[in-house]
């Protein structure tokens, strides 16, 4: 090839010919033309100088390879598979999302420990418990596998009826401890992922609350801020406008000197009820909530949101927190005054009169039929007023507002299921249980009652909740026998819904003896073997530890592998952990005097959980002979006696003795209830079925 003499500048392995010829000049002038000279190549030569792709080239040079066929093609089908790619992922995720059950929320997913504060921890050594003491027993909470805590009322209040009248809605009782130990209370509880649930009753106030001394004095609005009427006095004495009676026994009316009217009361005479039916009344409980939402503020600035209704309660979360608080309340009638009385149980197709009338002898509550004080026309409109309050609270996304009612209508099922509300128009979350709490007698067959009652009642689609104890009721030692306390647990704990245990029942405390009748259930929590069961450091209690303490208590169960508390823990990490056992099927298999027997079992899972629950004597149970396709083998996974966990049962032989519980795990492609003799007896709040292949929950079983 031909070279110029003017020699080439190399750049980027390509020889550029630089021409610095003026291009005036004599291009016919052979003097000033440069030499040339011939160079003979080999082939070979050549075919080495083919430029190839290498890196760093330039643009202009990659341009003349990106245009190459083989280049291209591959370019195009790379960027295809990219957006086809992209649009199996979009697909994907909208179906799963579709096709994905409902999670359980945390109100669901979590048993609910109840503490009454008084007797939980006392912190000062002043012998009453209090805020501080509920932080510093924190770690029992997460010990025990749970994660939401329920806080009967601490607000202020003369205490007559142990708190639940309060004096003041915005101010926390002194006795229980100050704003500040509030505040480090709800900051504590956030550190360890908890959720909490306040607990209020807007039904009546304390005879000391503002309201209520302005009420007495006619001033302005609140004149009839109460339920108020004209008493007939004779011989000196006060006689009451009607027959209406008080859940704590004689009238419901109380004179009130400074008014000289009487005062309607559903509870003590120092609880006067609110008027509901003043529209100022209901509009005042809404104030109180806007107001409520700044009543607290956390370190840094993040605020407690709480929310409270009339007969139901709720929650605001905390800005910036995982903390829920939660005010759990109760109406307890909507009350009206017309006139007459309300029937007796003598009379019960009608009024025992037209006028002003009762019978001296009646003077408990259940000898009357509450005909004008429970379940009033318009209650339910009120509770759905405060859920739509309540709900105006609840627009940020992932922050839902749960609201739970207190109303035990034990005579009637169906008024207690209503406070769910309707298919369209929500109220409560789910109303309290007292099902297993107010069974008259213990049995297989009044388990089986108690529970198919609520399930078989209940709303579709709707939560159920179970309780075996609480502060009104005598605890399950004293009430069914210290036998079947650990069988009354795992009943509780395995049992679809949500499940509440009153401080004390993990370690099976029992009543202590007392003349008030309000108090023998409230004895202080027993921590450990010391003085004073490690409640407090003072030298006495607000009320006296059960005498068996040394033996029943946190510090002592803990270290025992058969205790009450070990079972309890074990109960609850199995909830937590099983599909079934949270959120699948229940079907009831057999029940007699004696037993009762459920499944627990999840669509697509090939592994099921079946209770045997002994609340009688001594049984053998064939329960082959009720579902022939049950497997003739299963694993006891849980047992109330402990050293039966890990053996192999015969399903045609179940032998249990009196207060013993099986939790019996076996696999099986006929699931309980698909067989079609369970038809009816089988229940599912969220239903949801599990994909083996994909490991994950889906909607369309």
């Amino acid at each position: 090839m031909e070279l110029s003499e003017k020699r080439g500048v190399q750049n980027n392995g390509f020889v550029q010919n630089e021409d610095f010829e003026d291009k005036e000049t004599d291009t016919n002038s052979q003097e000033e033309m440069p030499k040339t000279c011939s160079v003979d190549v080999e082939p070979v030569a050549v075919e080495e100088t083919v430029l190839k792709p290498y890196a760093g080239m330039p643009k202009e040079v990659l341009l003349q390879f990106s245009s190459q066929a083989r280049y291209r093609v591959t370019r195009e089908i790379l960027f295809w598979l990219v957006i086809a790619g992209s649009v199996v992922l979009v697909c994907a995720t909208i179906a799963i999302i579709a096709l994905s059950p409902k999670c359980l929320d945390w109100w669901q997913a979590s048993p609910i420990y109840q503490i009454y504060p008084r007797s939980f921890r006392d912190s000062n050594m002043d012998g009453n418990g209090d805020l501080k003491g509920i932080q510093e027993k924190l770690d029992h909470i997460t010990y025990l596998n749970i994660k939401t805590i329920w806080i009967t009322s601490f607000f202020k209040s003369p205490l007559k009826d142990l708190g639940y009248g309060a004096e003041d809605f915005y101010d926390i009782d002194p006795i229980f401890g100050s704003m500040t130990d509030f505040e480090n209370l709800i900051a504590a509880i956030h550190d360890r992922g908890l959720k909490v649930i306040m607990d209020l009753i807007p039904n009546h106030t304390s005879d000391k609350h503002r309201w209520f001394q302005l009420s007495r004095n006619r001033t302005g609005q609140y004149t009839d801020y109460y339920i108020w009427q004209d008493c007939r006095q004779a011989a000196g004495s006060v006689i009451p406008p009607n027959n209406w009676v008080s859940v704590f026994g004689n009238s419901s009316w109380q004179f009130d000197d400074v008014r000289k009217q009487c005062y309607f009361h559903q509870f003590g005479k120092e609880q006067p009820d609110l008027n509901f039916r003043n529209p100022a009344v209901q509009q005042e409980i809404r104030v109180s909530v806007k107001l409520t939402v700044n009543l607290v503020t956390l370190p840094g600035g993040a605020s407690t949101k709480t929310l409270f209704s009339c007969g139901a309660g709720d929650h605001r979360q905390l800005a910036s927190s995982k903390v829920v608080v939660v005010l759990w309340s109760c109406i307890k009638a909507l009350s009206i005054f017309p006139a007459w009385s309300e029937a007796t149980a003598h009379a019960p197709d009608g009024l025992c009169c037209t006028t002003p009338c009762f019978k001296e002898n009646i003077t408990a509550y259940s000898q009357l039929y509450h005909d004008y004080t429970t379940t009033q026309v318009g209650l339910h409109d009120i509770i759905r007023s405060f859920r739509h309050t309540m709900d105006e609270f609840s627009r940020e996304p992932g922050r839902y507002r749960f609201m739970g009612s207190d109303d035990d209508e034990k005579e009637d099922i169906k008024a207690t299921m209503m406070y769910y509300g309707t298919t369209f128009i929500q109220e409560a979350d789910f109303p309290f249980n007292f099902n297993l709490i107010n069974m008259k007698d213990l049995s297989g067959n009044s388990i089986f009652e108690a529970v198919n009652s609520w399930m078989k009642n209940m709303p579709a689609g709707k939560w159920p909740n179970w309780a075996v104890g609480s502060p009104n009721a005598a605890r399950i030692s004293t009430r069914v026998g210290k036998e079947y306390i650990n069988v009354m647990n795992m009943l509780l704990l395995t049992l679809p819904g949500t499940p509440v245990t009153y401080y004390g029942e993990e370690i099976g405390m029992e009543n202590i003896a007392s003349e008030n009748p309000t108090l023998p259930e409230k004895s202080p929590m027993q921590w450990d073997g010391e003085v004073n069961a490690g409640f407090t450091e003072g030298n006495s209690s607000w009320l006296p530890v059960n005498s068996d303490y040394q033996s029943v208590n946190v510090e002592t169960q803990s270290t025992w592998s058969n205790s009450t508390l070990s079972l309890y823990r074990a109960l609850t990490l199995l909830r937590n952990n099983e599909l079934p056992m949270n959120r699948g099927w229940m079907c009831h298999v057999w029940n007699d005097s004696d037993v009762f027997v459920y499944v627990r079992e999840l669509d697509g899972l090939d592994r099921v959980f079946m209770m045997v629950l002994n609340f009688g004597q001594k049984s053998t149970t064939d329960l082959q002979a009720v579902a022939p396709n049950l497997p003739s083998e299963a694993v006891i996974r849980l047992s109330t006696h402990f050293g039966n966990a890990g053996k192999v049962v015969n399903t045609k032989l179940i032998k249990t003795e009196m207060g013993e519980g099986l939790v019996l795990e076996y696999k099986t492609t006929k699931p309980v209830h698909t067989m079609e003799a369970f038809q009816g007896k089988c229940f599912v709040a969220e239903k949801a079925c599990y994909s083996k292949a994909l490991n994950l929950l889906y909607m369309n079983c």
